[in-house]
């Protein structure tokens, strides 16, 4: 296909399905901002009274079980054959009972107030069905955008509403939970009652989306590997290899920052609004920038660029947050980071995708998307664990009210909170030296690929009968 037909049947995704993928995505990453970001671990240990180590001991297990499905059902989805495509049927269908999970982790059960050990078994066993359904979900929702286009700028323009929807699943939640949440000794039945309320309408929405965006479903036709050839076939792709050290780096920080925020304004007398409009001025800012700046210096540069910025302000928050100038200020940078994983780990992800199949000749992001779980999925059970440690380790009192911990808790807790992500992203900035999927000679593979594409298509359509323009 020459260049001119490229340019020809460039690709389009229709707006309404740009809209309802990125409603049903925020909405998912929404219940998932509560549970992964902390608020189920300071709900079962500031409210129900779970000791820490028991709540740790759940993260870990659960991180267990969270190696072992993702893989799995990203393999399963890559198989599925169906008239609503290989990602739909897990997304309409998975909503209801998503629902229910959700609501089971809030629910109170009389007979578990105060035995450590019930308590224990319901956050785990609550969280080994909730996740079970979130990662077949968010897998798909996740995976959408490169079933509908393989250019860049056909994905950005699906990503770039998904990081406006996103801002909503990010930013909303910890305000929510900081002007609702129970403190030890007070009344959580209200709490409770959103949380539920929460579960059904944002299911609602994740379950109606699927009617408004569609997948090409003749990659359905193509033949997958076995499950460990995949596997060991996906590690043989360097890039994807680089990627995945950003991609924990991302779900490390996106989890734990999320959960010390609640800590922190727990003890901290800084007022939140100046830090909350710092983290909105760079997120707003950061959608801008790395959609400016993408198309002008390249991925790769921007991705340097990002994990610079999300660095730096985790490290001026751990020596600034004492201040309210410090603290909004270094909330400003990591609204930057934010924007920028939300826009630029997608496009990096769908190019590690792309360069697969140019080696492979198929298209596998179930698996991908599998193997990225089983890498980063962790992330979330040691963001939690971590943080309950190293603030155990400097003094902090989980049965204490409200503004009572010591100066050193208050010293752990941005310890906890903020230095082993910075560490993550220096390491993750290093790593992208020996990243090769960038440059003019990237971006004519890439036209390449989306020529294969279209003729694979051309030939679906034919085997079932139809006339292929």
């Amino acid at each position: 296909m020459s260049q001119a037909d490229l340019v020809l049947h460039e690709e389009v995704v229709p707006l309404k399905s740009r809209i309802w993928i990125s409603a049903g995505d925020a909405s998912c990453s929404f219940l998932q901002t509560i549970i992964g970001g902390g608020a189920l671990t300071y709900y079962y240990t500031r409210v129900l009274g779970l000791e820490s180590g028991w709540a740790s001991l759940v993260w870990l297990i659960f991180g267990i079980w969270n190696s072992v499905n993702d893989p799995l059902l990203g393999y399963i989805a890559d198989r599925t054959h169906s008239k609503l495509g290989r990602r739909r049927p897990y997304i309409r269908y998975g909503a209801p009972l998503f629902a229910l999970s959700f609501i089971f982790l809030f629910l109170d059960i009389p007979a578990f107030a105060g035995q450590q050990a019930w308590l224990f078994a319901q956050m785990l066993v609550g969280l080994f069905f909730y996740d079970t359904l979130y990662t077949a979900i968010a897998t798909a929702l996740y995976l959408m955008p490169y079933e509908m286009a393989v250019s860049n700028k056909a994905r950005s323009s699906v990503f770039i509403w998904k990081i406006i929807f996103s801002v909503f699943s990010m930013a909303l939640p910890p305000l929510v939970l900081l002007a609702i949440q129970p403190g030890p000794g007070q009344d959580a039945t209200f709490y409770r009652w959103a949380m539920f309320g929460l579960a059904l309408v944002l299911n609602t929405i994740i379950y109606f989306s699927t009617y408004f965006y569609e997948e090409k479903h003749y990659q359905q036709a193509e033949q997958q590997p076995g499950l460990w050839s995949s596997i060991v076939e996906s590690f043989k792709n360097l890039p994807f290899v680089i990627f995945l050290i950003s991609s924990f780096t991302i779900m490390y920080a996106s989890n734990g920052l999320q959960q010390g925020i609640l800590y922190y304004f727990d003890e901290f007398k800084i007022p939140q609004a100046p830090v909350f409009g710092g983290l909105g001025l760079g997120i707003v800012g950061g959608i801008i920038l790395w959609v400016y700046l993408r198309p002008r210096i390249g991925l790769k540069k921007c991705l340097m660029a990002w994990l610079a910025v999300f660095a730096a302000g985790c490290y001026l928050m751990l020596l600034l947050g004492y201040s309210t100038a410090g603290a909004a200020f270094s909330f400003v940078l990591v609204g930057l980071g934010f924007a920028g994983g939300l826009f630029l780990i997608p496009l990096m992800n769908g190019d590690v995708i792309d360069f697969d199949e140019i080696r492979t000749g198929l298209r596998r992001e179930g698996m991908y998307a599998g193997i990225n779980s089983f890498v980063t999925k962790p992330a979330i059970s040691l963001a939690q664990a971590v943080f309950l440690n190293i603030i155990a380790w400097n003094g902090y009192d989980q049965a204490l009210a409200k503004g009572l911990q010591s100066a050193g808790a208050r010293t752990g807790n941005l310890l906890g909170w903020m230095l082993v992500p910075a560490l993550l992203f220096s390491i993750s900035f290093i790593s992208l030296f020996w990243y090769s999927l960038g440059g003019e000679s990237w971006e004519k593979i890439k036209k390449e690929l989306a020529a294969a594409h279209a003729a694979k298509e051309k030939s679906y359509l034919e085997s079932l009968g139809y006339k292929a323009e």
